[in-house]
C-alpha cells in the first residue's frame, strides 16, 4: 500500500518553517441555504479562523451539562485513568477525554441541530467526532495550555491527513478576561507553523499535561500575533467558539478566584479519517483520537 503523501511536515529535525494552507477553510457551498450560519458568519470564520457565538445553548442545556462535568471532575479526582488528564503539581483534574462516548449528555451535544449544523456547513460534509474532552482550569491553580494549532499534533501524532476539522468550545462556566479564557491569533489558519524537534515515544503521557514538543519558536510567534493580533472570545455559560483546527491558541494560567471550565467536541469529515501517525511512531489511544469510531453524527441518531 502506498504511504500517503505528507502535505505537513512537522518534527523532522531542523527548524521552524512556514508552510502555506493547501485546501479551503469553509468547504461548504455559498450562498448556505440551510443552515444556522449565515453567509456573513462562513466569511467570518474564512477570514479570522473562528466564530464565536454567545447564548448558543439555553441555560437549562448548560446547566445539564455544567452538573454533569462537576459530577465528572468529583467523580474522577485521583484518578489513574487513561482517559483523565491531571494538573502537574496540584494533582486538580485537569481533563477528561472521550466524554461524548461517556456520558449521555455529552453525547446529545455532539449531535445538537445547530452544532451539527453548523459544523457540516464549514466542512461541507458528514462529520465524526475525532476528540472530545473537558478541560477544567481550577480557581487559583489551574495551569495554561500554550500556544499550538492542533492540527500540527493531530497531522503528525495521529494522522490527519488534511485541515478539515473544526473544534467547538463550550462555555460551561464564565469565561472572562482574568480567568485564563482561549485566546485565538486571527488568520494564523492561513499558514501551517512546522516545528522544530521529533517527536518522543509516548509524548502524548507529558504533552496532555504539558507541552514541548509542537510548539513554535517565539519568534514565529511574534510575528503571527504582529500580524493578526490576540483575542480572547468571552462570553457567559451557553456561549460557544467554533475555531479551525490550524488557527494558533493557547491560554493563560489562572490565578483568579474563578475557576472556568470548557466543554470541546472535535468534529473531523469523514473524508479526512486518520491515517498512519506522520511520525512513523504508533497511533495515540482511542480516546484521545477516533479510528475506530468513525460513523456519521445524525442529528438525534447514536453516531
Amino acid at each position: 500500500m502506498t504511504e500517503p503523501l505528507d502535505l505537513y511536515p512537522s518534527r523532522i529535525g531542523g527548524e521552524t518553517r512556514i508552510l502555506p494552507r493547501k485546501e479551503p477553510v469553509v468547504h461548504g457551498p455559498r450562498p448556505t441555504g440551510d443552515g444556522p450560519l449565515s453567509d456573513d458568519d462562513l466569511e467570518h470564520f474564512e477570514r479570522r479562523g473562528f466564530l464565536a457565538l454567545e447564548g448558543f445553548l439555553d441555560a437549562e442545556e448548560t446547566a445539564a451539562l455544567r452538573e454533569e462535568a462537576t459530577a465528572l471532575r468529583e467523580r474522577r479526582a485521583g484518578s489513574e485513568a487513561p482517559e483523565v488528564i491531571i494538573e502537574p503539581g496540584s494533582g486538580e483534574v485537569r481533563s477528561v477525554f472521550a466524554i461524548h462516548r461517556s456520558r449521555a449528555t455529552f453525547a446529545a451535544l455532539a449531535r445538537h441541530p445547530g452544532l451539527l449544523g453548523a459544523v457540516t456547513q464549514i466542512l461541507g460534509e458528514p462529520v465524526y467526532v475525532h476528540q472530545s474532552r473537558i478541560n477544567y482550569k481550577p480557581a487559583f491553580r489551574g495551569r495554561e495550555f500554550y500556544w499550538h494549532s492542533d492540527f500540527e499534533t493531530w497531522h503528525v501524532e495521529d494522522g490527519m491527513p488534511r485541515m478539515r476539522a473544526v473544534s467547538a468550545s463550550l462555555n460551561l462556566l464564565d469565561n472572562h478576561v482574568h480567568n485564563g479564557p482561549l485566546m485565538l491569533v486571527p488568520g494564523s489558519h492561513r499558514n501551517f507553523v512546522s516545528c522544530p524537534g521529533v517527536t518522543p515515544e509516548r509524548h502524548y503521557e507529558q504533552s496532555l499535561r504539558r507541552q514541548e514538543y509542537g510548539v513554535p519558536d517565539p519568534e514565529i510567534l511574534e510575528g503571527l500575533v504582529q500580524r493578526g493580533g490576540i483575542e480572547a472570545p468571552i462570553g457567559p455559560p451557553g456561549s460557544i467558539v467554533l475555531f479551525d483546527c490550524n488557527v494558533m491558541h493557547g491560554s493563560n494560567g489562572n490565578i483568579t478566584p474563578w475557576p472556568r471550565s470548557n466543554a470541546f467536541l472535535v468534529f473531523n469529515a469523514l473524508d479526512n479519517a486518520l491515517v498512519a501517525p506522520f511520525s512513523g511512531q504508533p497511533p495515540r489511544p482511542e480516546h484521545i483520537a477516533s479510528r475506530e469510531h468513525v460513523e456519521p453524527l445524525e442529528i438525534g441518531g447514536r453516531g
